[in-house]
């Protein structure tokens, strides 16, 4: 079976291969947060602010080896790259079944958040190097849908195998064995034979002008800089939901317990638009981020109104709708403001937006909450719906600007 690209064809198993690279970049300290309240009970004498470094390790790691990664494969060859990185993460999904201290966890955490580093500009990359077009906007629509689905899954399976053992949660780092085997079908001489390439990829090799970057230009700066900040406050807005969820139903008198389902749905909810991007963007035009923010600031405000666990579940799937709809399309832009040879580089630094507002979502809740001098669980959520109410208006009187509309 051969796939359309919109350049050419590849074969139905290179495609498997490279949404196998999707399908791990979101594991990386999925495996510690159903364990993180035993683990104090284990090593006795660790502090809670070590225990939480974890699921934070990880990322720490993971944003300068995005941008290393991103940089070395324009020389080195996306393969290479590929397979050392899922090596890594291999290695340490081993290692973590033989980790008995809390040192041991931590240094396997931080190589963990090399490996990862290494493969997530990848998971798009490859798609931007194979795919045109509406072809490839589908194919990034697929990718974010394929990270969210094996986020869900693999969230209810580690908090299963936690109570067998601590250990066990570690079984899905083992998942890039798949994607390491597939790597086969990426190889230079495999794909010589079976990607047939027109003269859209040859056309951007040069330095001549393109719709979005000058002659003479690698990369259009301000544009690239403009989709990072944007991803940046979608992510921050948004993932607010998965960081304080559990201490607003605890203050709502509702059993944290239930703050699993509703994460569930926020990630369920963000792999829905991927899956039909194009149609999508179809149908909203230009309006298509305004749309995307008004829904995450819907979800918001739901969350934030209501004391009731189902209606509380519709706003986490609102926001995580909204956000679904800003990831691919944010993908896909960013390709088009780049030479085909810094493609790489440029997702990796838009991808590396969404980790750096992982990492400095707790940082912002504590400046927020000391700086207004409101420490509830609640207060969060109503300062990043304000930032959202900001974002869609001005994504609305901006919607016809290549920055804000759904222009290809």
């Amino acid at each position: 079976m051969r796939i359309n690209t919109g350049q050419g064809t590849i074969s139905l198993i290179t495609l498997i291969a490279v949404w196998s690279v999707s399908a791990i970049i979101s594991l990386p300290g999925l495996a510690v947060t159903p364990i993180l309240g035993d683990l104090a009970k284990i090593f006795k004498g660790v502090s809670q602010e070590e225990i939480q470094m974890l699921s934070s390790v990880p990322n720490l790691l993971i944003i300068p080896f995005v941008l290393l990664s991103g940089k070395i494969a324009e020389s080195k060859g996306k393969l290479v790259i590929l397979v050392i990185g899922l090596v890594i993460f291999l290695a340490c999904g081993i290692l973590y079944f033989f980790a008995n201290s809390m040192g041991a966890l931590m240094a396997i955490s931080c190589l963990l958040g090399v490996g990862a580093g290494m493969i997530i500009p990848l998971s798009t990359g490859l798609i931007a190097e194979f795919f045109s077009g509406i072809e490839r906007t589908k194919q990034l629509g697929y990718s974010s849908s394929i990270q969210n689905l094996i986020l869900v899954f693999a969230t209810f399976i580690t908090g299963w195998l936690a109570n067998i053992n601590w250990h066990m949660p570690f079984i899905v780092y083992l998942l890039p064995a798949a994607s390491l085997v597939l790597a086969y079908f990426l190889r230079p001489s495999y794909l010589k034979d079976n990607h047939q390439i027109n003269n859209e990829l040859k056309a951007d090799t040069g330095l001549e002008k393109t719709a979005f970057i000058e002659a003479g230009k690698q990369w259009n700066i301000k544009l690239l800089a403009g989709f990072m900040i944007l991803y940046f406050l979608c992510s921050y807005i948004a993932l607010i939901i998965t960081f304080n969820i559990s201490f607003v139903l605890e203050d709502y008198g509702m059993q944290s317990s239930i703050s699993g389902i509703i994460i569930a749905i926020f990630f369920g909810a963000i792999m829905i638009p991927g899956l039909f991007i194009n149609k999508f963007i179809s149908f909203f035009k230009n309006y298509f981020l305004f749309v995307s923010f008004a829904l995450i600031t819907l979800g918001l405000l739901m969350i934030i109104l209501f004391k009731n666990g189902f209606l509380i579940s519709i706003g986490a799937l609102l926001s995580g709708f909204g956000y679904g709809m800003i990831q691919p399309l944010m993908y896909a832009k960013t390709v088009l403001v780049a030479r085909l040879k810094k493609s790489t580089v440029a997702l990796a630094f838009l991808m590396s937006m969404n980790y750096i507002a992982i990492v400095v979502i707790p940082v912002g809740m504590n400046f927020f909450n000391d700086l207004f001098n409101d420490h509830t669980a609640l207060f969060p959520f109503i300062v990043n719906m304000i930032m959202a109410i900001i974002v869609t208006i001005i994504a609305f009187f901006g919607r016809h600007k290549f920055l804000f509309s759904s222009q290809m």
